[in-house]
């Protein structure tokens, strides 16, 4: 069977997408990590960092914190890749198991209820009651 990239036309297309300049916003885009080695690591688990570990923020005398936070790398595809791995952390712990329970339910209803206060806070402020007298 033929794949579609192997397709002449198909080729041309890629090709031209691959030159326009905006194609390099999206590279690297579900990408495995540029440090992840199957033959190291074993199967691909999005729940872990992949990079060279450094010294847990608990672990920190309070002199090296600016120095800490200078080595982070503040792009947004790593607050991106971030936000990925806690969540399948969450989805791991709390959604996969063989024997959930309902704490998903009420952990994502907390977090909806929590946004949707913070949205309505500004129609909220105002009907808080006054003394008049």
């Amino acid at each position: 069977m033929q794949k579609i990239q192997d397709h002449p036309v198909a080729a041309q297309v890629f090709k031209r997408i691959g030159d326009h300049p905006a194609a390099g916003v999206f590279k690297g885009i579900g990408d495995y990590p540029a440090e992840y080695n199957p033959k190291v690591h074993g199967p691909y688990d999005p729940a872990r960092f992949y990079g060279t570990p450094s010294t847990p923020f608990s672990e920190l005398k309070l002199y090296e914190v600016p120095q800490w936070l200078k080595c982070r790398n503040k792009s947004p595809k790593s607050f991106a890749a971030l936000f990925s791995r806690a969540y399948w952390r969450w989805s791991h712990q709390y959604v996969q198991p063989k024997r959930t329970t309902v704490a998903p339910l009420i952990q994502g209803l907390t977090g909806m209820m929590l946004i949707f206060y913070i949205i309505n806070y500004g129609k909220t402020i105002r009907h808080r009651n006054y003394k008049y007298h």
